[in-house]
């Protein structure tokens, strides 16, 4: 007799609710299966084929080239030559596979009991990623993806890839492809570059505990640098090692031996910012990145400068570029120890105002991975003034010491740095661009159009310019007394030593950077003619409308002024300055060509006299030393600049085939020297023109031709008032 309870619908076969109970579960199924299909043929974005699988695209660098056809750097995604297994230590191998994946050897991509104790625990007992999947992330995927949607998918496309490397690699394949592939900080990609990179050595020597310190990295570069932050590296080398003992790699008393031990490395940096013309390729980095948005390729995509193979003609001169490196280290190297000594015994460089260092306390690196970390202020306080082992840079090389964060700080300070850039007047071709003292000690570049400094007197022969240009006689006698600007609240500027009397032409005034003569012009012609003027010749930072303009009392960049100058040297015809001339794909084919713009500013007279006044001011006036200590005989004009405090040096110079020119100061404008001696442009600045002119003038290689100011056919404006 049946069982079956027949006034129990539950109980009769062919229930409705089992019946969609049952459509439900091979539905999911059926649309997992879709899904999974749809994903390995790319519907849900492109994946790689078959082909990419068995040769993984070569990433090709893009090649930053001068004009005398040397490389002078490449943009890639990995710095990193590919090591195969048998060149890998051991212990390397066991440390990943310990703390990475440790089910590696049994599992086809995917560690189905990891996934499913992540899905369980949302997480919080760890990731469910395996070494594989790792790979296929690194590989193909990008960057990790932000939002949860946009993680899940891609997460989808990583396990599809992952079943795909597994069968088509071996594991030791998988393992290697997968150390050559991964990023350890410090710009060190791939695990050969990470050994050179923080223990001078090849993977194949790593011993376990320097094994254990760069699997560690793996789960957080910057978390977890042995540089930036030793305490965590070796918290998270000691939990490799740990990870170790407990699968069995390493005894227990092994490993809590190697945990005593402390960090020890031996640091050897090799990236983009060693070698030549690094703040120049970090500029032309973002110009190329803006450059590869608005210039897709043909098929739509966006040209990737670190895979395609890009060729980047530039116009620096890899000889110049030299010269110019040189010229700035031997005189900052010299002019630091200057400041060094001129401020021992004086107390600090900034006096009371130490708001500089507690603003620079709160960009420092430390202070945010603290504060993101959850400590308090006084908490950060307390470990901003905890000695650390770090490395600072000085003239004399990096030295490894123990400092305070605050201490670092406080001597990082006390440096001064540079802007330098020479460009050819006619073409606008920039031939050196050196942003600063050292990129790997600080990235800020003092060259481009945003970095911008008081340019004090430097800015005078823009007044002198339009005096001329509208007819002022550069012979004509001034009053040299005080001069009041009655709609500007009377303002009246001083000379620099309170020194008035007699009269002197344009000439004169402008070789003694005398402010009353400068100003007596201002006064005639206005500062609204000064600034469309300033415009014309390239001028974009911002100017008000108000007479101290005529000392320079606004901020402006070397980029600006160099190529400002260069309308002297170029017969009153401005001519932007210009750092590439063409960019070629992998194959050659060109894919852009670039010409500088250029426009008539002024009457060809007008130039050739301000090149003769320029002369003066180094024939006779505050930049003599270039024809004294310096001895340069070629046609030379220039104008130094010094403001208020001496907080900015500048000079700008120009030759019939070059125009260059030097800024000098400290991060901050309270750290100066006290005296103008030092500090003024004509010490500080002045001098890397003259070492760099002296270096180019005497390089066979590049043989400067003999050239001069030309005046033009009929010259009917006074250019010596004998």
């Amino acid at each position: 007799m049946s069982n079956f309870n027949t006034n129990n619908p539950k109980s009769v076969p062919g229930n409705p609710w089992i019946r969609r109970m049952w459509f439900a579960f091979f539905t999911f199924w059926v649309t997992i299966v879709l899904f999974f299909t749809g994903v390995a043929y790319g519907l849900f974005g492109e994946l790689p084929g078959f082909a990419d699988l068995e040769n993984p695209k070569n990433l090709l660098a893009t090649e930053v080239i001068g004009s005398d056809g040397v490389v002078l750097g490449k943009y890639f995604v990995q710095n990193r030559s590919f090591t195969p297994y048998s060149e890998l230590s051991p212990h390397l191998i066991q440390a990943l596979v310990a703390t990475e994946d440790v089910r590696f050897e049994r599992h086809s991509g995917i560690d189905v009991r990891s996934l499913l104790r992540a899905i369980v625990y949302l997480g919080s007992k760890g990731g469910a990623s395996t070494i594989t999947q790792q790979l296929a992330l690194n590989l193909f995927s990008g960057e990790r993806a932000r939002s949860k949607p946009a993680r899940i998918l891609q997460k989808c496309k990583e396990w599809v890839i992952s079943v795909q490397l597994e069968r088509r690699y071996t594991k030791q394949e998988i393992l290697a492809m997968y150390l050559n592939t991964v990023d350890f900080g410090y710009n060190s990609f791939g695990i050969k570059s990470a050994a050179r990179t923080y223990f001078n050595k090849d993977a194949r020597d790593l011993n376990i505990q320097e094994s254990a310190v760069l699997v560690g990295l793996l789960k957080g570069i910057t978390l977890y640098s042995p540089v930036r932050n030793p305490e965590r590296s070796l918290n998270r080398r000691n939990t490799v090692l740990s990870q170790m003992a407990k699968y069995g790699y390493l005894e227990d008393e092994q490993a809590d031996s190697l945990q005593e031990l402390p960090l020890k490395l031996n640091l050897r940096p090799s990236d983009h910012a060693a070698g030549t013309a690094t703040y120049f390729r970090e500029y032309l980095r973002g110009w190329l990145n803006q450059w590869v948005k608005d210039n897709p390729r043909p098929d739509g995509k966006k040209w990737d400068i670190y895979r395609d193979g890009l060729r980047v003609y530039t116009t620096l001169d890899s000889r110049m570029q030299t010269h110019a490196e040189e010229a700035v280290a031997t005189h900052m190297k010299a002019l630091q120890n200057t400041f060094f000594g001129h401020w021992k015994g004086k107390g600090e460089p900034w006096g009371d105002n130490t708001e500089i260092l507690d603003l620079a306390m709160k960009r420092c690196d430390r202070y945010r991975d603290w504060k993101e970390e959850g400590l308090s202020e006084s908490q950060i306080r307390r470990k901003m003034h905890e000695p650390l082992k770090t490395r600072l840079f000085s003239w004399e090389g990096w030295r490894d010491t123990t400092i305070s964060p605050m201490d670092s700080i406080r001597y990082a300070k006390k440096f001064l740095h540079t802007g330098f850039m020479a460009m050819e007047p006619e073409s606008g071709h920039i031939k050196a661009w050196v942003g600063g003292i050292d990129m790997q000690f600080t990235q800020y570049d003092h060259v481009n159009k945003n970095a911008r400094r008081q340019a004090g007197s430097s800015f005078k022969p823009f007044v002198y310019t339009l005096a001329v240009d509208n007819g002022f006689d550069p012979c004509m006698r001034i009053p040299n007394q005080p001069v009041t600007f009655e709609e500007f609240e009377n303002w009246t500027p001083d000379n620099y030593d309170d020194s008035y009397g007699g009269t002197l032409n344009m000439f004169e005034g402008l070789a003694k950077s005398i402010n009353s003569i400068v100003a007596y012009l201002m006064k005639q012609i206005g500062p609204d003619a000064v600034i469309e003027l300033s415009r014309n010749m390239g001028i974009e930072s911002p100017m008000e409308p108000y007479p101290s303009l005529c000392l320079g009392a606004f901020d402006m960049s070397v980029y600006e002024m160099v190529g400002a100058y260069a309308t002297f040297a170029n017969k009153g015809v401005w001519t932007k300055p210009i750092f590439v001339t063409r960019i070629v794909d992998k194959d050659g084919n060109e894919l852009a060509r670039f010409d500088a713009e250029s426009r008539e500013v002024f009457s060809e007279e007008t130039a050739y006299v301000m090149t003769k006044m320029l002369e003066g001011v180094v024939n006779r006036g505050t930049a003599s030393r270039l024809r004294g200590k310096y001895a340069l005989r070629m046609p030379l004009g220039g104008k130094t600049g010094t403001t208020q405090n001496n907080s900015d040096g500048w000079f700008i110079g120009i030759t019939p085939g070059l125009a260059l020119g030097a800024w000098v100061g400290a991060d901050d404008r309270a750290v100066h020297f006290r005296s103008t001696s030092l500090g003024g442009g004509a010490n500080s600045a002045l001098p890397i023109v003259g070492e760099f002119l002296t270096r180019v003038w005497a390089d066979p290689k590049i043989n400067m031709p003999e050239r001069y100011f030309e005046a033009p056919e009929s010259l009917t404006i006074s250019t010596s008032c004998n």
